[in-house]
């Protein structure tokens, strides 16, 4: 049974058909990549999935288990977290308070959520600014404060939406260890990412969307090779390049 199951879903914004009977699978231990260019639906996707949005048709399942009604924070006991492109940290918290919030979604005690929140914020690097307020991180310690804050809940599916733009190459490369090193723990991942280098290095799989349908689907390898997706979204330099 996969961890996450999403089935013929559909999504119109008035006349925008923004999501067109799109199905796939994330298999508990696995990391999926979601790519495809700018209004494809990859956000709208992850909207559904993480309960901020209710799908017009079809059905998603965690673990087997409808999340149809679903609120986020519901799913995020079930199991799900995920993190949004632009990072929005509370400003005034400092970067243990920050984690701390999404600690309190499973400890049942403040020592333990602080515990908790001190060791996820040493795991992502930021050990030695958990007491420093958010608003003096730099982005790439904010894109890691953001993961954090997602770690913290104890997810079995963890939706990474663009956790690499921005960052330049070396910053690129530690935040793929660092999802490895997640990935290392059980947590599956589903992210949508437009540093392709970085997302067919770090997937198993990956899914591609253009104009609100799936047009591939399978190895990194094999996607990239896919007349489909290069002219859909690659592009003939993507290809030279490789």
């Amino acid at each position: 049974m996969p961890l996450l199951e999403v089935r013929d879903v559909e999504k119109r914004f008035g006349g925008l058909q923004a999501l067109a009977g799109v199905s796939l699978t994330v298999e508990a231990g696995e990391i999926v990549g979601l790519i495809g260019p700018n209004g494809a639906g990859k956000t709208t996707l992850f909207h559904l999935v993480s309960g901020f949005l209710a799908p017009d048709r079809g059905t998603v399942r965690l673990a087997g288990e409808p999340t149809a009604g679903l609120r986020p924070h519901a799913l995020c006991q079930r199991g799900l977290a995920r993190t949004f492109q632009i990072v929005k940290p509370f400003q005034a918290l400092t970067v243990l308070e920050n984690v701390r919030v999404g600690a309190l979604v499973r400890a049942s005690r403040y020592a333990e959520a602080t515990a908790r929140a001190r060791e996820v914020a040493a795991f992502v690097g930021l050990g030695a600014k958990a007491d420093q307020p958010a608003r003096t991180l730099t982005l790439a310690e904010r894109k890691r404060l953001e993961l954090a804050r997602a770690l913290a809940t104890e997810p079995r599916l963890l939706l990474l939406d663009e956790v690499m733009a921005g960052l330049n190459p070396t910053e690129t490369g530690q935040v793929l260890e660092l999802c490895r090193r997640i990935n290392a723990r059980g947590v599956a991942i589903l992210l949508i990412e437009h540093v392709m280098r970085a997302v067919m290095t770090l997937s198993h799989r990956v899914v591609v969307l253009s104009q609100g349908r799936l047009i591939a689907e399978g190895a990194p390898a094999a996607v990239a090779g896919d007349r489909r997706v290069i002219e859909a979204y690659l592009g003939e330099e993507y290809v030279d390049q490789a």
